[in-house]
């Protein structure tokens, strides 16, 4: 019998030991980064867009914004008034809105269909908005897209 406690409390010991290291003296797993560093701002109206050959697409877009970018509190709309029913509270959403809707009318559905063409349409929207809107927009998505 004592032979066998000669084993069995070292053995007790040093996984009390080991179980004291993980939960008091090792370091904590580092958070992993996140997969969207910023904040996604869904603009709250659908947009629906004539497209080539008599087709039409109805779609919601959202920005990916840094976490600083103000959302909220009217200035865009009119001097600080409550936006037009189903706005959202982006300032300069209506400048938003008209770079969307201008560069998506008239292309070909194939474009919105396949994914290739929907991440050149979102690299051109995104470049389009920075050149056009004080919005400092980090990724277009194209959340819905329905095309008939």
């Amino acid at each position: 019998m004592k032979g066998k406690l000669k084993f069995v409390l070292p053995l007790v010991a040093l996984v009390m030991l080991a179980g004291a290291y993980k939960t008091v003296l090792a370091k904590p797993a580092p958070e992993p980064e996140p997969k969207v560093d910023g904040q996604v701002y869904v603009l709250p109206k659908e947009f629906l867009v004539n497209l080539a050959d008599e087709r039409y697409a109805k779609l919601t877009v959202a920005l990916v914004l840094p976490h600083d970018e103000e959302i909220g509190g009217g200035g865009g709309h009119g001097g600080g008034a409550a936006p037009p029913e189903g706005w959202g509270t982006l300032p300069q959403e209506a400048v938003i809105r008209s770079v969307v809707t201008d560069t998506l009318t008239g292309i070909k559905a194939s474009r919105l269909v396949s994914p290739s063409g929907r991440e050149k349409l979102k690299a051109k929207l995104l470049k389009r908005i920075k050149k056009h809107s004080d919005v400092h927009a980090e990724e277009v998505l194209l959340t819905d897209v329905a095309v008939q």
